[in-house]
């Protein structure tokens, strides 16, 4: 075939060189059921063609709205792309205020949900919306099943139709909308092109090292977001057959069971699987656990390339031989390749899993840059522990007097739908603003600092530094999530969120009686012990750094409850708001 230069050229490219029986697989109804390159495809014009029957346009928005990664999502947006419709995902977990928006602002027409739990939240809202029609993966009754959309495309008549629609398809024309979960005001709508992902999957495949046609991944990010789309393409760029997680809950079961060669991850996963891993060592007693920690302490200190020296590589080889080899079984043997994204890698994280032969690489990018702008690679020296890797090909990025990082290359989005000025204010002479703080050192590796927007000042004229005092505090077993406030103020102080799970098994250990979450959070030695934990933390930092006071909260931060962005960053003006007591508090007791 000729190259590829439109998202739906991806699947067709994979029949040619690596037609595979499990191109993608998800589990229904108790069963692994696979669908092969062929199969994807065929369903995929069966697709377009009901489309099409249906009424369908070019330029027409269709929503895809699924709580869990899965085959059809990967069908229906073939389907879409292939007539010149744009696929519009939408991330499952936001408000039914939130759905109303984006189906508005988009003008779809018809929505795709996988599940009643979905389909709840749509159903709400949908009177309030142009929807002609929605329909479902899951059979809900009352509900129109996707499959009668294949059904009306089973007729191949007006596959000429199709073809033609194909044709019409420009690299430049819009692919898809994403709408960005920001942490402030109404989501944007991010216009992509075919060429913006496009080019960001072919270049960003070459920091991969997969065997083309025969590795495995497992996928459980959210595909709604560009990041697992772009690796989503990339899988079958290169011939990978993808398994999708059950769900959050079952990806240790799913590693076991499917034993994938690589999956893509966000810090915080990491960080929870290190605990649950450092939990076991805990329990061990003895010798063993003296050999586990020794391990753990070489694990800590790795570099890659021999940088340590024979010795430390000889301590090395045994302890992957006698721990880390236990490690890698657990999340299934086979994996090599972790590609980390979304947020900022603790390197301690990096330095462990690396230890322990599974390849963490961080990578960096947004929405806007679709996403990837640089990315390690354990080849060739392009690996350092505490950046993201060098620049992908055809990317620029210069380093604005304030640090801002603003980057330049054919993955810079068409701007934000319906919203020039917005779009004027960070896309400027070619290049996106990101809001990122960062440097680029000697050797080309990029260094993400923090976010532009989140750095503040106290009353004292000292710049601070939130993420980076952030990411240290949450290597401690006793932090959850914690955000650091202070913008304005005498001194930099914190919000904190104990990890009461972690808390509660230290407590009964100790004997203390802590009783429900905000007894927790006022028993003196709960909040003793954590100050030991910030204590430590501050040694890290300069004196108008240090985190001077903090509060515990007495509920856990997450998604649903509107702490976090769907992507885990902290929704600070929220987060603040909801705490403002805790926080007045602390300033003005």
């Amino acid at each position: 075939m000729k190259e590829i230069t439109r998202l739906f050229d991806f699947p067709a490219y994979q029949l040619e060189h690596y037609p595979l029986e499990k191109a993608l697989v998800t589990k229904q109804n108790g069963a692994w059921v696979a669908t092969s390159t062929q199969e994807y495809i065929d369903q995929a014009n069966a697709i377009s063609r009901g489309l099409l029957q249906l009424g369908v346009k070019a330029n027409d928005k269709i929503a895809v709205i699924s709580l869990t990664n899965r085959t059809e999502w990967n069908i229906m947006d073939i389907g879409v792309l292939q007539i010149g419709a744009q696929n519009v995902p939408i991330y499952p977990t936001i408000s039914e205020e939130d759905y109303q928006y984006v189906l508005n602002h988009s003008e779809a027409t018809h929505c795709f949900v996988s599940c009643e739990t979905v389909l709840a939240k749509v159903r709400a809202i949908q009177d309030q919306t142009k929807l002609k029609e929605v329909y479902s993966f899951d059979q809900i009754e009352g509900v129109k099943h996707w499959t009668e959309v294949l059904a009306l495309g089973a007729d191949a008549d007006n596959m000429p139709q199709v073809e033609a629609a194909k044709a019409a398809v420009k690299p430049e024309d819009l692919a898809t909308i994403i709408y960005t979960s920001g942490t402030t005001g109404k989501p944007k709508g991010v216009m992509l092109s075919h060429h913006n992902i496009v080019s960001n999957t072919l270049y960003a495949s070459a920091r991969l090292p997969l065997e083309s046609g025969k590795a495995k991944a497992l996928s459980f990010l959210p595909v709604c977001h560009i990041y697992e789309r772009v690796i989503m393409y990339l899988y079958q760029y290169i011939g990978v057959s993808i398994y999708f997680a059950e769900s959050m809950e079952k990806i240790s079961d799913n590693l076991k069971e499917h034993q994938p060669n690589v999956m893509t991850a966000v810090p915080r996963l990491l960080e929870k699987v290190y605990d649950s891993i450092i939990a076991k060592g805990t329990a061990l007693t003895g010798l063993k656990k003296m050999i586990f920690f020794w391990a753990v302490e070489v694990g800590l200190d790795y570099a890659p390339y021999g940088e340590n020296g024979w010795w430390y590589e000889k301590k090395l080889a045994l302890d992957r031989k006698l721990i880390f080899s236990k490690w890698k079984e657990a999340l299934g043997g086979n994996l090599s390749l972790i590609a980390s994204g979304s947020a900022a890698l603790q390197p301690r994280l990096a330095k462990i899993f690396n230890a322990a032969g599974m390849g963490v690489m961080e990578g960096y990018g947004l929405t806007e840059t679709s996403p990837v702008v640089s990315v390690n690679d354990m080849r060739d020296g392009n690996f350092r522990i505490g950046t993201v890797g060098k620049l992908i090909a055809e990317t620029e990025v210069k380093i604005a007097s304030d640090g801002e990082i603003c980057v330049k290359g054919p993955q810079v989005m068409m701007g934000y739908y319906k919203d020039p000025e917005k779009s004027a204010e960070v896309l400027k002479d070619g290049y996106f603003h990101t809001g990122d703080i960062g440097e680029i050192d000697a050797d080309g590796f990029l260094k993400i600092t923090d976010r532009k927007k989140e750095m503040f000042k106290t009353s004292g004229g000292k710049y601070v530094a939130p993420q980076l005092l952030e990411n240290r505090f949450k290597q401690s077993r006793f932090i959850e999530q914690v955000m650091v406030v202070g913008e304005g103020e005498k001194m930099p102080a914190a919000l904190l969120q104990p990890n009461f799970e972690f808390v509660r098994e230290w407590a009964f250990k100790k004997g203390i009686d802590v009783g429900d979450q905000v007894s927790l959070i006022n028993n003196e030695r709960v909040i003793e012990r954590i100050q030991r934990e910030v204590d430590e933390a501050n040694a890290h930092f300069a004196k108008w750094e240090k985190v001077k006071q903090f509060r515990l909260t007495p509920d856990v931060w997450s998604i649903e409850a509107g702490h976090l962005t769907p992507t885990m960053k902290l929704r600070r003006k929220i987060v603040k708001e909801r705490y403002k007591d805790l926080y007045e508090n602390i300033y003005r007791p």
